[in-house]
């Protein structure tokens, strides 16, 4: 059975826990094993955030040494995607460029709903990093905060569903992608809701890890 290290790269253990059950939702033959990075901010949010959760992530990539078969880095933003690739001695996923590859490989434009105004131009700049413009409409903040999507009620997955509706109409976009760990439970209740296809970066990178191995 394939090892799969999934680290959340902020210090908030109940979105590590919601994060590995999606994960294991939907690629149960991996074994998966989740870190947090306590020494982080408890959200990411923008770079000065992603700047603050790099050091103690690649420390927690590199306590992972060769235990592991494939690492999962649980912030859409990609943070120190990069630099773990380069320190880890096994492939390394973002959810972010999980979820980009899976859209694409269907060739699907897509927009992004993600959380704050602050983290939608780190997201538009890896979106062209990794080649993929071509397929993106609109990164659209949802001005929830990463918390919020952990929050209980009803009131995240309203306010994530108006958004794709919103892209969906006003985009012509063709598939939504959730841009945020956070949302990942949310996943299942917004595909309900819209008309087009949800990829959600933390399921996206489960079912390719295994691929990976």
């Amino acid at each position: 059975m394939p090892r799969v290290l999934l680290i959340n790269p902020n210090s908030t253990e109940t979105m590590t826990a919601s994060m590995l059950a999606s994960a294991r939702a939907v690629a149960p033959s991996v074994d998966f094993t989740g870190w947090t990075s306590r020494a982080a901010p408890a959200a990411i949010q923008g770079p000065d955030d992603g700047r603050r959760a790099e050091p103690p992530l690649l420390k927690l990539v590199a306590r992972a040494g060769a235990r592991f078969d494939c690492i999962i880095i649980g912030c859409f933003d990609d943070t120190g995607l990069a630099a773990a690739s380069d320190l880890a001695e096994c492939p390394v996923l973002g959810i972010g460029q999980a979820a980009f590859c899976m859209a694409m490989l269907r060739g699907l434009r897509f927009s992004v709903v993600t959380t704050l105004p602050v983290s939608v131009p780190v997201i538009e700049e890896n979106i062209r990093r990794y080649g993929m413009a071509p397929w993106l409409d609109r990164v659209r903040a949802s001005e929830l905060s990463v918390l919020e999507t952990e929050g209980e009620g009803a009131a995240p997955c309203d306010t994530i569903a108006r958004e794709a509706e919103l892209a969906i109409a006003e985009d012509e976009s063709q598939c939504i992608i959730l841009g945020c760990g956070g949302m990942s439970r949310l996943a299942a209740e917004v595909r309900a809701r819209v008309s087009v296809p949800v990829i959600d970066g933390v399921e996206a990178a489960a079912r390719l890890s295994s691929a990976l191995t």
